[in-house]
């Protein structure tokens, strides 16, 4: 059984420490003071929709048991619950706000990683996009270098870009076929959900089904495929080490396997019940390497993709190498709860995904 105590403002917990942090965010990290010390690796989890920190919980005291010399967590509370409405790029904003100031509290942070989930991932797309500086950049005004492999060394708020990690986030956003499994791939209620989505998930709706015009401009998602503006997005998700996206391959009524896996229909593999005793959810995996510049030109649509915003979102984010691992939860009773099984979301209800969580932190680079 656990023991948990406060001391202060600090709750302690088998070997975790956790204190309210800027904006209301939890920070999680070791108890043993010189495993703290050594901690230098910023860890921020992000939540979806109409969700918040505790979301990230379980996963959060995972990571700092697991590693902790290594990492120092934020669980971000800054967009919770009817705020994940307000949009991605308003919620982006705050985030991003929230990290600097956690980043200028703690200076002796030396890298940082996103964990996110569901919306977070986009949300987080977005805050790297706001927060990268190119080498050598004393502010974010500095013009850019030209060549991609000096973009590639350049910092997320003065930090060393790491794991770029998203679980069941819609990168391709919510608008293609199947690509929310609860409308049953019906047409006609794809078509309609575009049209009332604002009426009920507001501007963040409108995001996900690439439905929004601010001033003439492109939806936001088109936009987060390229460097837009004074934001960075593809500068700085390829500054990262590394890209993983965790997929549901089935039973999530949310987010569909496609659009969370960044793949096209035809791309969708063959999986079977996995064999890996240690991770016994995970059914595929796969390391995609990063298109080339011709292979990126979008100069047809593919067969298979019938909506032309999400071939060119495939095509864009297809730009940067990527690690795709596929989830099933298929033989679990609450099978039907997949998009918050990924995440552990309720851990005190049940234990399955910790596997999913212990994948992430058995391939993190530190």
């Amino acid at each position: 059984m656990s023991e948990a105590r406060g001391m202060g403002n600090v709750t302690v917990k088998n070997g975790v420490c956790s204190s309210e942090s800027v904006n209301g965010g939890k920070d999680m990290w070791s108890c043993d003071k010189s495993a703290a010390a050594s901690a230098d690796h910023l860890v921020v989890m992000v939540h979806g929709i109409l969700g918040s920190s505790k979301d990230w919980k379980f996963a959060a005291e995972q990571f700092v048991r697991m590693i902790p010399d290594k990492v120092f967590v934020h669980r971000s509370e800054r967009n919770t619950a009817s705020l994940t409405l307000d949009g991605v790029d308003v919620m982006g904003d705050r985030l991003a706000e929230e990290i600097l100031e956690l980043i200028k509290q703690k200076p002796s942070l030396r890298k940082i990683s996103f964990v996110a989930h569901s919306v977070g991932g986009l949300v987080a797309r977005y805050v790297i996009g706001r927060l990268f500086r190119p080498p050598g950049s004393n502010n974010m005004e500095d013009s850019l270098p030209k060549s991609c492999e000096e973009l590639s060394k350049g910092t997320i708020g003065g930090l060393e870009p790491m794991n770029f990690i998203t679980s069941a986030t819609p990168h391709l956003g919510s608008r293609g076929n199947k690509q929310v499994p609860f409308l049953f791939g019906s047409p006609a209620l794809e078509t309609t959900a575009r049209l009332v989505i604002h009426l009920i998930f507001r501007r963040t709706g409108r995001h996900l089904f690439l439905v929004d015009n601010d001033d003439g401009k492109p939806p936001l998602l088109k936009r987060m495929i390229e460097d837009y503006g004074e934001c960075y997005y593809m500068s700085a998700l390829r500054s990262f080490k590394r890209r993983v996206a965790y997929s549901n391959v089935q039973y999530d009524h949310i987010v569909g396997w496609r659009t969370s896996s960044i793949r096209r229909n035809s791309e969708l593999p063959k999986w079977e019940d996995s064999l890996n005793g240690k991770y016994p959810h995970i059914v595929f995996e796969e390391h995609c390497k990063a298109y080339d510049m011709e292979q990126c030109e979008p100069t047809a649509l593919a067969n298979d993709c019938s909506d032309k915003l999400e071939e060119e979102l495939v095509t864009g984010l297809s730009r940067v190498s990527w690690e795709k691992v596929d989830v099933s939860f298929h033989s679990c009773k609450l099978r039907s709860a997949a998009h918050s099984l990924i995440q552990v979301k309720d851990h005190a209800l049940h234990s399955d995904g910790a596997d999913v969580i212990q994948h992430m932190i058995d391939h993190l680079i530190l």
